[in-house]
């Protein structure tokens, strides 16, 4: 490794990190400035609080770390080009792609080191982030299903539900079928059914009325009005939260995705948005690198502003194709994978002309 691959690496995550102490703080000011309030409304503990800026931390930083490198990049070379730095580098012989190459390493450290923490760490601190918000900030929010559950349990029993109301662990108008062939062999109906072991997952039942389908001209029916049986799931499994992905580990993720894809869940595009992004996400810190080094390489009468406008112009159009591709996702059933990779697609093509028009 020669003198100025380390000193460019060295600039690399020496501004990043810099960037992060700059912007890190701020966010966590103007955030407790937000929610001070409600802290002091709902009387949250200090340790509650500090968990959950821990959490706020390693989540900020997996959204914006992208922008953050990009910028970044842009500010330091914008620099080095300035003081002629790149034009003495390029005449020494060094051809332009020798040059970006410890750019890449950055790159490749940095978005490893992402994807490692996506493993655990950071679907941890993501989960423990929208457990605080929902629990203190958005009691009554919309972050499950509350009414026409439909779930397939397994490969032959479905249960449907009309209402559900987690608070009190209760769902109304509880329906149980095993269907067979194409043919329901076994119904169970009751008017309310409330969880009494969530571990054992025993349940208590109320009205019930069963039906046995011994051919199709004949059944047997049994009414009761109380009855306490044992279900194969969890009451979070009739409708669990619509961020639960985000928290679950890589391996649990693709586990509860297959599972949630058998039960026929609404929310499977999201949960499937979350898998992709968890690759995408990293893989725009290789593409955004490459452009912030074609933009800020040259130098420009403006100065630094010139670039970093550009930079900051570039970073908000990315940031708006993801969001929109995320939105028409959950909302519109957009393909996934496609609302993943279309805004990296899009700068790989920016890359690719920007790269051929750099300096040399």
């Amino acid at each position: 490794m020669k003198i100025i691959d380390k000193y460019i690496i060295k600039q690399y995550f020496g501004t990043f990190l810099g960037m992060l102490l700059l912007f890190v703080p701020i966010s966590i000011l103007i955030d407790l400035g937000e929610r001070l309030e409600k802290f002091r409304e709902n009387h949250i503990p200090v340790s509650e609080i500090l968990e959950y800026y821990k959490a706020f931390l390693l989540t900020f930083f997996n959204v914006l770390f992208p922008i953050f490198l990009f910028l970044s990049i842009i500010w330091f070379t914008s620099r080095m080009a300035q003081r002629t730095e790149i034009v003495a580098i390029l005449n020494g012989g060094m051809s332009f792609e020798r040059f970006v190459m410890p750019y890449f390493l950055g790159a490749l450290i940095i978005s490893g080191s992402v994807i490692l923490l996506n493993r655990k760490v950071i679907p941890d601190a993501r989960m423990t982030y929208n457990d605080f918000w929902s629990k203190y900030f958005n009691k009554w929010g919309n972050y499950r299903e509350k009414s026409d559950v439909y779930r397939q349990v397994d490969s032959t029993h479905y249960v449907y539900i009309s209402s559900i109301n987690h608070k009190v662990k209760t769902a109304y108008d509880f329906v149980w079928e095993d269907i067979r062939d194409h043919t329901v062999r076994y119904r169970l109906y009751a008017t309310r059914i409330k969880l009494l072991n969530d571990s054992t997952h025993r349940y208590r039942l109320y009205n019930v009325t069963k039906r046995k389908i011994l051919s199709p001209d004949r059944q047997e029916v049994q009414q009761k009005a109380v009855m306490d049986t044992v279900f194969p799931f969890t009451f979070n499994d009739l409708t669990p939260v619509n961020y639960i992905a985000e928290g679950l580990p890589t391996r649990e993720l693709n586990d509860f995705i297959r599972k949630e894809k058998l039960r026929g869940s609404k929310n499977i595009d999201r949960y499937l948005l979350e898998k992709y992004k968890r690759v995408s996400l990293p893989v725009a810190a290789f593409i955004l690198t490459f452009i912030a080094v074609a933009v800020a390489s040259r130098k420009r009468r403006g100065g630094m502003g010139i670039n970093l406008a550009i930079g900051i112009a570039l970073a908000f159009v990315y940031i708006f194709f993801d969001k929109i591709f995320g939105i028409l996702t959950v909302n519109a059933g957009f393909n996934p994978f496609l609302a993943a990779w279309i805004p990296n697609f899009l700068f790989i093509l920016l890359a690719l002309y920007l790269l051929r028009h750099a300096q040399r």
